[in-house]
């Protein structure tokens, strides 16, 4: 398992490195990251992970199966699998946004309310170094702009309202 770097590491506020596309595949650090990163998310009761969370400086993400499985529009047709974003881009397909609360594993107990899109299209590459692209909506959607947030340095806490801890 891999240790989750904690608020206020200045890890979590940097905007991380695109990966070369070319060297996805061919990535022995990338490939064997991938499966500790799943095994992390999974071990620490998350729903998704980005590598600066694990201190590395580097774009991609793991979305779990169960964010996934909410989504009942999405064109994702394996489900049933988590999904690894690299270099992954957003953008808003509608402007209806609604508010709900968040956490996060690398700012523990703490909670608050984020303002996100609810439908979005993501662009970006597979662990194989395939192009990706695909729609999410409600949850799913939320924890894509949650992990992507963390690729570029921001966490929840810093658009967050009403944040609250718990022991």
């Amino acid at each position: 398992m891999l240790e989750i770097v904690t608020h206020p590491n200045e890890i979590l506020h940097k905007k991380s490195k695109e990966i070369d596309t070319d060297a996805i595949k061919s990535s022995v650090n990338l490939q064997s990251l991938i499966p500790k990163m799943v095994y992390t998310m999974y071990s620490d009761d998350g729903i998704g992970l980005a590598a600066p969370q694990i201190g590395q400086n580097i774009r991609i993400c793991i979305i779990g199966k169960d964010a996934i499985k909410m989504d009942k529009k999405t064109n994702i047709t394996k489900k049933s699998e988590d999904i690894v974003l690299i270099n992954p881009v957003w953008q808003k397909t509608s402007r209806k946004q609604n508010w709900d609360t968040e956490g996060c594993l690398s700012v523990p107990k703490t909670y608050g309310k984020v303002k996100r899109y609810n439908h979005i299209e993501i662009n970006a590459f597979d662990k194989n170094g395939e192009k990706i692209n695909f729609t999410a909506n409600g949850f799913f959607a939320r924890v894509i702009q949650h992990e992507v947030d963390h690729l570029d340095g921001i966490l929840f806490i810093d658009k967050a309202k009403d944040i609250y801890n718990v022991e």
